[in-house]
């Protein structure tokens, strides 16, 4: 689709809009494309900023906010700010009001406590968005598929890695085999070279993207051995390797992300495989 042209159904809503956006990625213009990948991944910033302050932040012009706008069939860029403000009516406030309410504070009050409670908001403003972001229908494929694998293979770094070290921590008490990937010995190649399409791996990574994740994604993808991904934005380029892939941002606090929503969804997905493992095992033996 050229940018002259205009959808035919404009997204009436913030979901059918990321649902377009994903559509056409591959085909969108490189601008074009980054605008989206802007849009997707601050959503909050592209409501409230001007198109002069978004354009700046998205390292476009102007009028390629415009040309992207018109592309999925508004009138304008201010047509399309309205479908990401209706998504923050939408929300439930408390607890943006939380953690707004600390820079509010008085100074006066015990800094640390203030500092904990906005940790603690963060947490459960990142869970809600987990509870209802996760498609529970792709959530069980991809609990069946990794509970089908021989070997599941963990594979992230830098941030991410918590999560994979404490799959395996549990995976190793539910008596399923998996492989960290990430020796001290530096021999990942060499495990990696032992996967097959019989096995399958869970890769983990957030912006700004682990290049070792993303390349041995991708390389056991190319050899058939399936994926299932966690990062957080669709324009992630472990989306493009996983046959099932999940988004979940954490919310910051004061620029620092935990890691709340990203470890209640790892250990949920492990036990999920065991789950299916053991009605698997059950079903085999009847």
């Amino acid at each position: 689709m050229s940018d002259a042209e205009v959808a035919e159904d404009v997204p009436q809503d913030f979901d059918a809009l990321k649902a377009a956006i994903l559509e056409r990625k591959a085909s969108l213009p490189k601008r074009l494309k980054q605008v989206a990948a802007y849009a997707l991944d601050h959503p909050d910033e592209i409501a409230f900023g001007t198109a002069a302050s978004i354009a700046a932040s998205a390292e476009v012009q102007p009028s390629t906010l415009v040309r992207f706008a018109q592309h999925f069939g508004f009138e304008g860029f201010s047509s399309l700010q309205q479908i990401f403000r209706a998504r923050l009516r939408e929300r439930a406030p408390a607890y943006e009001d939380r953690l707004k309410s600390l820079g509010d504070n008085d100074h006066s009050r015990l800094e640390s406590g203030a500092i904990l409670n906005g940790f603690v908001a963060a947490a459960h403003r990142s869970l809600d968005n987990v509870a209802t972001s996760v498609d529970p229908e792709k959530f069980e494929a991809a609990a069946d598929l990794l509970a089908r694998a021989e070997t599941i293979y963990l594979i992230a770094r830098r941030r991410s890695y918590p999560l994979s070290s404490y799959m395996a921590y549990a995976f190793g008490k539910l008596k399923i085999r998996c492989q960290t990937v990430g020796t001290a010995a530096g021999i990942d190649e060499d495990l990696l070279s032992m996967a097959s399409p019989r096995d399958a791996a869970f890769a983990v990574s957030f912006s700004p993207y682990a290049t070792e994740t993303v390349h041995q994604a991708r390389l056991l993808a190319t050899r058939g051995v399936p994926v299932v991904s966690l990062t957080d934005s669709a324009f992630s380029p472990l989306s493009e390797s996983a046959r099932f892939w999940f988004e979940i941002v954490e919310a910051d606090h004061a620029g620092f992300r935990s890691l709340s929503a990203s470890m209640a969804f790892a250990m949920a997905l492990t036990v999920a495989v065991a789950e299916r493992r053991r009605r698997l095992a059950s079903q085999h033996m009847e």
